[in-house]
């Protein structure tokens, strides 16, 4: 989620229909806003967004996935993240596609500012990505920093890009970090990674071979099989992370992936951690754990995606939003899956067919949506 100047928020959902009711498409990924605060958030679609109409889409062409989101100087940024081909499990993040608009939404240009935007085939990817097939798949799933609204409690010039540093279990679980000079996001030349330190100095590269990581996550959260068989997907440890004025702190929210025995995702309940630092790149200090991430205490709960809202934060900065999804029911949607062909099967047109599955995850998966809740900071120790 990124807040912008006009004070609403933006983000990306991927695989859902969002608030629209009835529903107009089934997105792959599409842009949606929110207004208003926690108790009376209101939501509307980004209808420029460019289509990624998952129902009109060929079974076989690349997928492309909403991530990292920033609203910047009254510019749009979004990052989608691709998959390689579906020819073996698990499938790895390959890529990750810029597209920008300079006019909040109402328009939207690829990467080299070219419009209309395109989804790349598989043969386009690597000339066109700002990333693709860096060495494990790097910044294939990006996130950005978050600096108020519209970036501007931003003062070095910067903005910040984090990633998993690859698709398995030891290398998603590393956090790496990239920077780039915020009127440059298009540049891909322009990028640095973190490099490490010296003399507790950080050092950045150009190259991305180069790069070290600035966070290390638990091991064991991160699925390598799942309930779809043959469609793997794997995504843990993509992190939220907002600077909080007040504290002078960064604040990181991430979640890994419950496995069961077997490594199926959603086994048992997810990770939740919260981390602080003084600076983007760390060191990283955690003040919250919960290795068994119960929102409600709902043991049934498939919690993931823990975001903290940029413009939820208290004006001391003592309590912040978090927002997260549930796929509490996928086990059952699974089972089920042979009702749900059965009924896109007499659907008359792609009309119905959207209709259908919408109802369909919406009766299946009741929490896959937009949950909240509010995080209050105790700090013990100290009068500041």
């Amino acid at each position: 989620m990124s807040w912008a100047a006009d004070g609403r928020h933006y983000f990306g959902v991927n695989d859902g229909s969002g608030w629209l009711d009835p529903p107009k498409k089934f997105y792959n990924s599409h842009m949606w806003s929110m207004g208003g605060d926690p108790e009376g958030a209101t939501f509307a679609d980004v209808t420029s967004y460019p289509d990624l109409d998952k129902m009109a889409r060929p079974d076989d062409a690349p997928s492309y996935y909403g991530h990292g989101t920033l609203a910047v100087d009254g510019k749009l940024y979004q990052f989608l993240g691709t998959l390689d081909r579906r020819t073996e499990t698990p499938r790895h993040w390959t890529g990750a596609k810029l597209v920008q608009s300079a006019d909040m939404g109402k328009s939207w240009s690829n990467q080299d500012g070219s419009t209309p935007v395109i989804w790349e085939d598989w043969a386009e990817q690597k000339q066109r990505l700002a990333f693709f097939e860096e060495a494990q798949g790097a910044f294939s799933l990006i996130s950005i920093l978050q600096m108020g609204r519209d970036y501007a409690l931003n003062r070095d010039g910067y903005v910040y890009l984090y990633s998993p540093n690859g698709s398995i279990d030891g290398q998603m679980n590393e956090l790496v970090l990239a920077r780039v000079p915020k009127g440059r996001i298009a540049d891909r030349t322009a990028y640095e990674f973190y490099a490490g330190e010296r003399a507790g100095v950080p050092q950045w590269s150009s190259d991305i071979a180069a790069r070290r990581p600035v966070h290390r996550f638990p091991l064991g959260w991160v699925n390598s099989t799942n309930l779809f068989e043959g469609d793997l997907v794997v995504e843990a440890w993509l992190p939220s992370v907002t600077f909080i004025e007040p504290l002078g702190l960064y604040l990181m929210a991430a979640s890994g992936t419950g496995c069961a025995p077997d490594g199926t995702e959603f086994g048992k309940p997810s990770y939740l951690g919260l981390w602080a630092s003084s600076t983007p790149w760390g060191p990283w200090t955690q003040f919250h754990e919960e290795t068994t991430w119960m929102p409600a205490n709902d043991g049934k709960a498939c919690a993931y995606a823990p975001q903290i809202v940029p413009g939820w934060v208290a004006q001391d900065g003592r309590s912040f939003w978090l927002t997260w999804a549930d796929l509490q029911g996928m086990r059952d949607f699974t089972r089920d899956r042979a009702q749900l062909f059965t009924l896109l099967g007499k659907a008359k047109d792609v009309h119905e067919r959207t209709a259908v599955i919408a109802d369909f995850h919406r009766r299946k998966l009741p929490f896959y949506a937009l949950n909240a809740q509010r995080v209050d900071l105790v700090f013990k120790g100290s009068s500041t």
